[in-house]
């Protein structure tokens, strides 16, 4: 979640350089170059009859809608805000999960959602508008749409790691990303890079190997041992270091009561998780259709 947090602020940093669909482009290809040196792992996977309609959907839900949608909110609202909106998921991705993997949702979990969720409203609402936000409503729209296809590949993900490793469906959504976004950049309305600039690059690099690869690969592992609407209960976490790596880097205001904001969505996060669950059992696949 840190890790994932911090992509929002190196986003707006990469987006100072380069055109947003040349940055998305980019952290897809280094990704995908991560993924190279694991393909020898994999010579020996096989691939079940119709599995690939799921993946395939897992994959255009996240990264190549998802990223479509958060690219173009990260123009128009804060960092900070973005990650705030991101606090919603792990709602929606409760409810999804008791629709379609039948998962329970206990008291506790209701409640620390309830607590994490308000937290995240209540730090969004106590902090200062940005300058380089010029559109804030309609880039907080734009990352709620971002957060409905988040659900459908967490939820598709975790009926998939019942028959694949975590590390080869995060390659598989690098490697189809790579595929969707390469011929974005030759339409009309991407504008190329015509200089190299340092920064933007290393932001490039940075978004494809620690967050594509690395922070994808620690959920997706993460997801695999541990029920889905307890997993994205973490998902709470990104609006607190948004907000804190914001204040740091971007210099966006991280007030007093913000701090009472985010003690309120740890507090939450600790409720929701069910420990009488056991954590490390994997999921059975119940059904393949998506």
């Amino acid at each position: 979640m840190m890790l994932w947090a911090s992509s929002f602020i190196v986003l707006k940093l990469a987006f100072r350089s380069y055109h947003p669909m040349v940055v998305i482009f980019g952290r897809m290809l280094v990704a995908s170059v991560c993924f190279l040196f694991f393909l020898h792992r994999w010579r020996t996977v096989t691939f079940h009859r119709g599995d690939w309609k799921p993946i395939l959907f897992m994959a255009i839900c996240e990264p190549c809608l998802y990223f479509l949608f958060e690219a173009k909110a990260i123009e128009n609202t804060a960092a900070s805000q973005a990650g705030m909106i991101s606090a919603l998921l792990p709602l929606m991705v409760a409810v999804a999960a008791r629709v379609f993997l039948k998962e329970t949702i206990t008291f506790k979990t209701v409640l620390g959602f309830a607590l994490a969720i308000s937290g995240a409203v209540w730090l969004s609402l106590s902090g200062a508008v940005s300058p380089s936000a010029p559109n804030p409503p309609l880039g907080n729209f734009l990352e709620f749409v971002a957060m409905v296809c988040a659900v459908g590949y967490i939820i598709t993900l975790k009926r998939l790691t019942a028959r694949y490793s975590p590390l080869l469906l995060t390659a598989f959504q690098a490697f189809v990303g790579s595929l969707f976004y390469f011929p974005i950049l030759f339409l009309p309305s991407t504008r190329l890079p015509l200089q190299f600039d340092l920064g933007g690059t290393l932001a490039i690099i940075y978004l494809g190997a620690f967050i594509s690869f690395g922070a994808y690969g620690l959920y997706n592992f993460g997801v695999s041992r541990i029920p889905v609407s307890q997993a994205s209960a973490y998902v709470n976490l990104i609006p607190v270091f948004s907000v804190l790596l914001g204040w740091l880097i971007l210099g966006e205001q991280f007030t007093p009561t913000q701090y009472l904001a985010a003690l309120l969505i740890l507090t939450g996060i600790f409720i929701s998780q069910d420990r009488t669950v056991n954590a490390f059992r994997p999921c059975t696949l119940r059904n393949q259709s998506v």
